[in-house]
């Protein structure tokens, strides 16, 4: 059985090689990765981060094929949120529009266009995580972490995150971190809604 490729994203916005594939592809604006399909040093290649269907009008691609942009794959929407991505304007044109009239509701100090979004996420992505007291507050889909463990926001509780699915949290103490960008927050919180993978309960 031939090993997984390094392109599995986590909540965090790390790259793993695990077998799980999720639910949506998506990508960091280039080719991270070399000609034996390993990563290289950096992990993006632009502000342009975007998550994208895993299927599109019948097209076919080599995974991480020479030189062409590494195809990298998330849980679900609210996963890659959490690790920056925004929806793609070409495979999924009506979320995208969604997200910005919700981008537009939030009132953001950045135009709803893709130069300006991304300018502003990647800033945010780059800075350092906030921490928070407790997830009610949050929307529905916003994810935070205690230590290394990642989690779901839904009705003000948390559903415990893997490459596998959501499951219910542990009994656990001890400070917050917010995932999720801050304005992926607030324009989830102006209605737009990041799809969830089906064990979220």
């Amino acid at each position: 059985m031939p090993h997984p490729l390094q392109n599995r994203v986590t909540p965090f916005g790390d790259i793993v090689a695990v077998p799980d594939r999720g639910t949506m592809m998506g990508n960091r604006g280039g080719c991270l990765h070399d000609d034996a399909r390993q990563l290289r040093r950096r992990r993006w290649a632009s502000r342009r981060w975007i998550c994208c269907r895993l299927s599109f009008k019948g097209w076919h691609r080599e995974v991480m094929a020479p030189g062409r942009y590494t195809e990298l794959f998330f849980l679900d929407e609210a996963t890659a949120f959490a690790a920056g991505h925004r929806p793609c304007a070409e495979c999924r044109r009506a979320d995208y529009n969604a997200f910005q009239e919700a981008w537009r509701r939030a009132a953001l100090p950045a135009e709803a266009k893709a130069d300006a979004m991304d300018l502003l996420l990647h800033g945010e992505r780059l800075g350092a995580k906030a921490e928070i007291e407790s997830p009610r507050g949050l929307p529905d889909g916003a994810m935070v972490a205690r230590g290394e463990t990642a989690y779901l926001v839904k009705e003000g509780r948390l559903q415990r995150w893997s490459f596998q699915g959501y499951g219910a949290a542990r009994d656990e103490s001890g400070p917050l971190r917010l995932l999720t960008a801050p304005a992926m927050v607030k324009v989830i919180a102006a209605g737009y809604a990041p799809g969830v993978h089906v064990s979220c309960e």
